[in-house]
């Protein structure tokens, strides 16, 4: 791991709740939070260099879901932009190109799965070796993040579904290293 990955991985160890925002409400109440990190699950080309900036004056460690800008496309020069034109730390994306591509940029990588059926769980134990963390939605199944955390060596982030502090706390004791969700009073927790 390089230092980067290790600062990474020491961040959300010291605080696995990480705020993942989808409008302006949120990022305004993400920056005064105790999260350390933020997901970006929303802006555009236009504006999401000026969104990391501002949470990166508030010493946040930012991501930014590629997949979910709009204007970005699947394409390598999707992440070029992210890694020329902002400052996120590291991206968050379903395409295996563009973690890849991330990588060789030094930026963080975080792959995205939706865990629906047991294919695509042998799915995820085949195509995660490339990114820094996986992240696994739903991320209310205890059961199956503890049987993932023994299948894969990246750390694990459960998103979705995250709706109450019980929720978190399952998530943690199964094997995630953190959890990322939407509901701004668990940034608070």
């Amino acid at each position: 791991m390089t230092n980067k990955q290790l600062d990474f991985v020491e961040w959300l160890q010291d605080a696995p709740v990480i705020a993942a925002v989808k409008n302006d409400e949120g990022l305004e109440k993400a920056l005064v939070s105790d999260c350390a990190a933020v997901f970006f699950l929303y802006g555009t080309i236009l504006n999401i260099s000026q969104l990391i900036e501002r949470a990166k004056r508030n010493g946040k460690l930012v991501f930014v879901h590629t997949d979910l800008i709009e204007g970005l496309t699947g394409k390598d020069i999707s992440v070029d932009f992210i890694a020329q034109k902002t400052q996120a730390d590291g991206i968050i994306s379903t395409r295996i190109n563009l973690i890849r591509h991330a990588k060789k940029l030094g930026l963080i990588t975080i792959q995205r799965f939706f865990l629906l059926d047991s294919l695509a769980f042998e799915n995820i134990r085949r195509q995660s070796g490339y990114a820094d963390a996986i992240d696994i939605l739903p991320g209310t199944m205890p059961r199956v993040i503890e049987r993932l955390s023994g299948k894969v060596r990246q750390p694990i982030i459960a998103s979705g579904l995250i709706i109450d502090k019980q929720d978190i706390m399952s998530a943690l004791s199964a094997g995630a290293l953190a959890v990322s969700t939407t509901s701004m009073d668990l940034w608070f927790v």
